[in-house]
């Protein structure tokens, strides 16, 4: 395993990539193809290079199907581009967006290679959208790479939040963590070697003994262990996906992952994008109840709580929403 220093928008950050995978990537990047497909040079800039995210995982695009001017044209029913400006066609999507009318947006297709920790991909499968094809520990063995947080990353349970963090531990407590996270993983990795009774190159460690299964020998690695997958999706349901997932009260870790991946959907789409951006990330969406609340405060009224027709939740979203200090 070799590190590997790459130049990102967030810096210069190490990470660890095989021999295979260099050599694989730097094949495939010397490669090229005449097309008479949609082509982004945007996009074809970054196209197989691993984006960092955390400490060991990555990002790369592997592929991709159609542009922006493909939405536009699926949403026409044309068979070329027309003689339409280009604020026309944003215009449209802003439309599309906004009124949300995903099928154009469908016929735009990406495929990822992701590096993630095994937690994060177990939160990340819940989204049943996409073609995945995960490394397989049945047939290989998984190397030895766990993530460990920052120590700003490690924070106490909300406790108003069920699935949230709270303060951030303090240097003290964030140390202890990281030892007892790093230890485990450690540990458990070795025994996970003991098991197989191979190392990662597949060499025996004792010849006198059989080795457990690959499919059972896993099941003693930690969460934090790292995996892999190809992931591939079209474009409205990866933006429902980053809907979630690039929000604020995602989980970090994930929230990790779908901040490269927009990056990537601004290289690739970049009128979409922006819409999205206006009308998703940067939007809220208002009830019944909450907007007919807003239209009393235009009209200088006040209302309250208690005849809002509000939970209290939902009195205090809204009020954050607004800025308000009601």
């Amino acid at each position: 395993m070799t590190k590997v220093g790459l130049s990102t928008g967030r810096g210069l950050v190490a990470m660890e990539l095989t021999a295979e995978q260099q050599a694989e990537i730097t094949e495939a990047r010397e490669q090229a193809a005449i097309t008479r497909r949609a082509t982004v040079p945007e996009l074809e800039s970054i196209l197989l290079q691993p984006l960092p995210v955390l400490d060991h995982g990555f990002v790369r695009v592997i592929d991709y199907m159609g542009d922006d001017a493909a939405i536009v044209q699926a949403a026409r029913v044309s068979y070329g581009r027309g003689t339409r400006r280009v604020q026309d066609d944003a215009g449209l999507i802003r439309y599309l967006m906004r009124h949300r009318h995903s099928t154009p947006f469908e016929m735009c297709e990406i495929k990822y290679h992701i590096k993630l920790p095994i937690f994060v991909a177990r939160q990340w499968i819940r989204h049943r959208t996409a073609n995945v094809n995960e490394y397989s520990g049945r047939y290989s063995i998984l190397d030895k790479e766990y993530y460990l947080p920052e120590p700003g990353h490690l924070a106490a349970q909300a406790k108003t939040n069920r699935q949230g963090r709270d303060e951030v531990l303090s240097a003290a407590d964030a140390a202890r963590v990281l030892a007892i996270l790093r230890d485990d993983a450690e540990r458990c990795y070795a025994d996970y070697e003991t098991l197989l009774n191979e190392d990662r190159d597949g060499n025996r460690l004792d010849p006198d003994r059989p080795g457990l299964a690959r499919e059972l020998a896993r099941m003693n690695l930690t969460l934090n262990t790292y995996t892999q997958w190809y992931w591939k999706i079209d474009l409205h349901n990866l933006l429902h996906f980053l809907s979630l997932r690039a929000d604020p009260h995602a989980q970090y870790e994930i929230r990790a992952y779908a901040a490269v991946m927009l990056e990537t959907v601004q290289r690739w789409l970049p009128i979409t994008a922006e819409a999205f951006s206006d009308y998703r990330l940067g939007a809220a969406l208002l009830s019944a109840r909450a907007l007919a609340v807003v239209r009393r405060l235009l009209a200088g009224e006040q209302p309250t709580p208690a005849d809002s027709g509000l939970s209290a939740r939902e009195w205090r979203e809204l009020m954050a929403v607004l800025g308000h200090d009601g």
